[in-house]
This record gives C-alpha cells, structure tokens and sequence, in this order.
C-alpha cells in the first residue's frame, strides 16, 4: 500500500455536511471530517480521506452524501506527513458522561473514575468527535446512573463499536450485539475490541458482531426480545425501522435513537409513539437530539 493518502473535497451547505457525518460515521473505508468555510457561516467543507486513491465507487459514495454534482469535488493527494499531521486536527480526547475516549496516541484518563475507550485516529467519527456518538455516550451513562440493568442489548449501525463497548463497561453481566449494513466495520469492531480489552462472543459480558440491515438477522431474533436497542444512525433509517426496533423490545424495554438534528425529532418520534414509546429524555448536542425512549404500552 502506498504511504500517501488521498483526500476528496466538497463545499455544501452546514446541515448537508453534518448529515454526510451521521451517514458515514465510523466507516472502515473512507473517514470524513467538516468545518466552517468562514465562522458563522452556513458553507462547510466535507473532507473524504482514503487510504489509496478513490475509485468509481468511492466517488460515488461521496457523491451520494451531498446535494452537489461531481463537478464539485477535488481530488488531491497528500503525503504521509501531511496525512499525520492533519487527521489529529480536532482528534482531542472526548469526555461524555463518565467516558473518556482518546486515540491511541492520548494517555489514558487521569481521573481514574472514568472509563477510558481507544479508537484510531483513523476511524475519527467513531471516535465520539461527532455530537451523535458523544451524545450516545453521555444517555448511556445517564440510564446506567437512573438504575437501568438491561440484560441484553444491540448497538444498531454499531460503526467502530464505541456505543456496544460502552454498553459493555457500563453492564459487564449483559449480552450485547454490535451490528451494522457495512461488512467493512465488522473487522473494524474486532480490531477495537481487541485495542479496549472487549471479549467478542454470545456471552454475559461479551459482544457479538453481526452484519445486517437494522435487525434483519437470525442472530438477532434467536433469544428473545433486547432490554435496550441503541440506533445511532439517521433521522429518514429511524422512520423506516421503527415498527423493526419497537417490536424487538422487551415489555419494558428502552431506545436510544440518534443520528437526527433537532428540526427532524418530531417526525422521527411520531411512529414511535404511536407504537407505544415514550420520550423519557432528550440530550441536545449542537443541532442534534439524542432521545431516550421507553415503552408505556403495548
């Protein structure tokens, strides 16, 4: 593999980018970052980095996350030093709740009360660097802190494995599933797993990988219904699943749904309330809502 590393960039308007971020976040293949164009502006710059120059399929990926025609993009490549130097821009240890999650370039927490998470640098929106995994992080934190003991748990479009590996540490006796659409992230989710210390497995304590769209696999449906189902995707997948994840939920289950800005939580909670949920909490992250649901009925 070649030691440069190649770079696309488009200019689209602010709500275009952070969705493009939701959409991608945690992808094995292509890592994006975006920043203002000028403060306060509604312009932002997407940044795509690849690993080798982007083929027809990449272009295309990164076409389809903004409104923008090809004409648009800028392809350049880059040398290793700059690629170094420029995917730590922002790449901060983030602290959300009692999580401290860093690259492994970062020393661990100094406040032995948190727990520390590791995810490359490479891998920058499964970091908690975005609003969403960060938001997740803290709603985490705040049902294990209201007494919530759920026994058995999928992280839906799990990305990195931040949120299961969260859920792992915060409930070591629960059974967890890290699940996305990309078969890219399962290897992704193995190497992090191994980085933080995560048993993989079916096990009290463990996290499962598994490859498939929303919940759409036997693994899934083989135990029962999930005390907790996180989905930290977007705000059109949420809508679509809804009937998917509510129906996966044990009597007294939970949801934590993220991915969606602000102007969009209506819309996506309306079929879930009609299914019966009920919005317990609501984190807001910058523009974006982090919602915590549970069932009232049935």
């Amino acid at each position: 593999m070649s030691a440069d590393t190649w770079k696309i960039t488009a200019v689209a308007l602010r709500g275009d980018v952070e969705a493009a971020l939701a959409a991608l976040d945690g992808d094995g293949r292509m890592v994006l970052s975006g920043r203002e164009v000028a403060e306060d502006s509604e312009e932002w710059v997407l940044e795509a980095w690849l690993s080798d120059a982007p083929d027809e399929d990449d272009l295309a990926r990164f076409a389809a996350l903004l409104p923008v025609g090809p004409d648009a993009f800028r392809v350049e490549r880059l040398t290793e030093q700059d690629w170094i130097t420029l995917s730590q821009q922002g790449m901060e240890p983030v602290v959300a709740g009692r999580f401290h999650v860093r690259t492994p370039d970062h020393p661990t927490a100094q406040d032995g009360a948190r727990i520390d998470l590791v995810i490359p640098a490479s891998q920058a929106f499964g970091t908690g660097q975005h609003e969403t995994t960060a938001g997740c992080l803290a709603m985490l934190d705040r049902l294990e802190r209201c007494g919530e003991r759920p026994g058995r748990i999928v992280d839906v479009g799990t990305g990195t494995g931040v949120l299961a590996f969260a859920a792992a540490r915060l409930w070591p006796g629960a059974t967890i599933f890290a699940s996305d659409v990309d078969p890219v992230c399962a290897g992704v989710v193995r190497d992090n797993a191994a980085r933080n210390g995560v048993a993989l497995g079916t096990g009290a304590g463990e996290v499962a990988i598994v490859t498939a769209a929303g919940l759409d696999h036997p693994d899934l449906r083989r135990d029962g219904a999930f005390d907790l189902v996180i989905a930290n995707i977007l705000a059109g997948p949420l809508i679509e699943i809804a009937g998917q994840l509510t129906r996966a939920l044990a009597p007294a289950g939970h949801l934590i749904l993220a991915g969606l800005l602000t102007r969009q939580q209506d819309e996506v909670l309306q079929p879930y309330a009609d299914a019966g949920m009920t919005l317990r909490e609501r984190l807001m992250n910058g523009d974006w809502s982090i919602l915590w649901l549970e069932r009232t009925r049935s």
